[in-house]
């Protein structure tokens, strides 16, 4: 499945973004968000959650591993597993009842989770250009290939 990128200057376009990604994400999916620290994987959940209705803050859940979010889209879920010592602590925390086809997960560090957490519908890699950013995503599903297709077509609407 083919790699697409977009290039965001400024923590503005990067929420803006995510804004108008979270219209097209639907009960779930699974997107697990890759980048170094800083790169803006939070930010860019503030934007998804943000674009699904959330008012408040997005803080990521770096101590807590999730932060549920309970919207008139529905549920999503806000995994940051920077922190997880070994994979098999998701099993504790319980991450299937999470992951189910009512919800949406957003997952940061997902490499921290491998062998337990399934296979993402779409991740999305940040990494720095410039003064900016590059987001490129990769797909492993057909629910996340018909994601990547309608992305695709927002942006050049």
């Amino acid at each position: 499945m083919t790699d697409r990128s977009i290039q965001l200057d400024g923590e503005a376009a990067m929420v803006a973004f995510g804004e108008r990604f979270s219209a097209l994400l639907k009960p779930g999916t699974v997107l697990f968000l890759h980048g170094d620290l800083g790169m803006g994987k939070t930010t860019l959940c503030r934007g998804i959650l943000r674009g699904a209705g959330h008012q408040g803050a997005v803080k990521s859940p770096t101590y807590t591993l999730v932060e549920p979010y309970e919207l008139s889209r529905g549920r999503f879920y806000h995994f940051d597993l920077y922190r997880l010592g070994d994979p098999e602590e998701l099993e504790y925390l319980g991450i299937r009842d999470y992951l189910d086809e009512s919800s949406i997960s957003l997952i940061e560090w997902p490499e921290k989770g491998a062998g337990i957490l399934p296979s993402a519908d779409i991740e999305l890699n940040i990494r720095a250009q410039g003064t900016g950013r590059v987001l490129t995503w990769h797909t492993n599903t057909e629910k996340g290939e018909q994601l990547a297709d309608n992305l695709t077509e927002l942006l050049l609407t």
